[in-house]
């Protein structure tokens, strides 16, 4: 509840590295999450989220978690670790817990090809 009622790094890196947009089909939830890599480390990750109260928790969660990570280190992040971190969520919600991560993965994507990094095989 704390992370709904007061929800961290609200809003958009300027000059963002990386950028991803992920939108939830079932229940039109949308992320917009924004990161700045500064030696291999995210330094600055910020999100705008259309959505339930869980989704905006777990965004808010998400960058708590990958902030000061390494890029390498931050795409191991799974929905499991976001809601692991929010304390479990009911079942029912466990959909904004990968809205999360896969926001998280699009914008190190996103950087890592405009960088002409190759992304790990195992990254969608």
């Amino acid at each position: 509840m704390d992370h709904f009622r007061h929800p961290r790094n609200v809003g958009e890196v300027e000059d963002a590295d990386g950028i991803g947009k992920v939108v939830n089909p079932v229940c039109g939830d949308v992320l917009l999450l924004s990161i700045k890599v500064e030696g291999n480390k995210l330094v600055d990750i910020k999100f705008k989220t259309f959505g339930c109260g869980p989704a905006i928790a777990a965004s808010s969660i998400i960058t708590e978690i990958a902030s000061g990570m390494t890029v390498e280190d931050a795409l191991r992040i799974t929905e499991l670790d976001v809601v692991d971190a929010h304390d479990g969520l009911p079942p029912i919600k466990g959909h904004c817990s990968k809205l999360a991560a896969d926001g998280l993965r699009e914008a190190i994507v996103d950087y890592m090809r405009s960088n002409e990094i190759t992304p790990p095989d195992w990254v969608k």
